[in-house]
């Protein structure tokens, strides 16, 4: 049992090493693009929301 478990977190810390992490610069940029597809999606999301909105607004109400 106890074997399984060191033999887990040994495996598991052999493959942690051969991970290539990103540096400073390759995290910076990709969080400006995460974040400005966060913003652009955020937008489109808010323009469909409100024309939707406006749109059932004028068929519940202006519809004669």
């Amino acid at each position: 049992m106890f074997g399984a478990i060191k033999n887990y977190f040994t495996t598991s810390y052999q493959e942690m090493r051969k991970v290539i992490w990103p540096n400073r610069q390759e995290v910076t940029s990709h969080t400006i693009i995460v974040t400005l597809a966060i913003i652009v999606s955020m937008a489109i999301i808010a323009a469909l929301d409100y024309g939707l909105f406006n749109l059932v607004q004028y068929l519940i109400y202006n519809r004669t």
